[in-house]
């Protein structure tokens, strides 16, 4: 099989395969390819030997050619161009006072089509704006609407942890987060705490949550009391990193034991004593 390219058109954008074959490309290296939207510049993130798992083959499309110094020099002028842009749009949306907060502009490689994204409460009614948008750079205007979490992703931020936000380094697509997912990992539920910059609960939840479902099938019920060799325990806590569990005793101490003990410090239950 053929050289397998991952190919990115934006730093934070998601990651598109194609053909490399005939060519040989490393990451780093710039290629163009051919796109619903005509040709775009990108940049070889991934070679790969092999079909990443959900694509077939017919599929991919093979690259178009390697870019050459022209090729960036067209997308520096796009980048100048986007600059631009966005400094005029930011001016209308201020003489007409348009309910959007601007946050990216992107221009294709082609100059075939711009597009705007942007924040906003609401639906907002942009006609005269686009109308004016194309009178100016007489080409395609789109004004594409995004959430925060995808405004997010495309400024950057530094999170709670005083890393980069996940979504601006590394995260391509955006999975569910729940309340129930802070609850299950024993987290206090503080907005300011599981919140991330842009307002929603903490991508992070989703990473560590397999790992804290897996725990969670080995734990006995919390707050039950069982009937053990050392007399009547109530499991209080759990502590996923220390694979331990926090028993409370009939004297009430609590203390500390090996998740991997359990079962051995377990005897058969008496069930009158064990539900009082």
């Amino acid at each position: 099989m053929s050289q397998i390219a991952g190919v990115k058109f934006r730093d934070q954008g998601q990651i598109y395969y194609f053909q490399a074959s005939p060519f040989v490309v490393k990451p780093g290296d710039g290629v163009i390819v051919k796109t619903q939207e005509g040709l775009g510049l990108a940049i070889v993130v991934q070679v790969r030997d092999t079909l990443p798992e959900g694509f077939a083959l017919e599929d991919l499309k093979p690259i178009f050619r390697l870019a050459n110094e022209e090729d960036f020099k067209v997308q520096e002028e796009n980048k100048e161009l986007g600059r631009e842009a966005f400094a005029y749009c930011k001016k209308c949306l201020a003489e007409r006072e348009l309910d959007m907060k601007l946050v990216d502009v992107e221009v294709f490689f082609d100059r075939s089509k711009i597009i705007f994204y942007f924040t906003a409460p609401g639906r907002v009614d942009f006609r005269d704006l686009v109308k004016e948008l194309v009178k100016v750079y007489r080409t395609r205007i789109e004004l594409r609407q995004i959430g925060v979490r995808h405004e997010t992703q495309m400024v950057g931020a530094l999170g709670n942890c005083g890393q980069v936000c996940c979504c601006r380094r590394f995260m391509r697509q955006f999975a569910p987060v729940t309340i129930k997912m802070a609850k299950d990992q024993n987290l206090f539920l503080n907005p300011a705490k599981i919140s991330g910059v842009c307002g929603r609960l903490l991508c992070c939840l989703n990473f560590e949550q397999p790992h804290y479902a897996q725990f969670q099938k080995k734990l006995p019920k919390m707050g039950k009391r069982y009937k053990c060799r050392e007399g009547y325990l109530r499991v209080i806590r759990a502590n996923l990193f220390r694979e331990s569990l926090t028993v409370l005793d009939e004297e009430g101490t609590e203390k500390e034991v090996p998740l991997q003990d359990w079962q051995q410090m377990l005897q058969k239950p008496d069930k009158k004593k064990e539900n009082k």
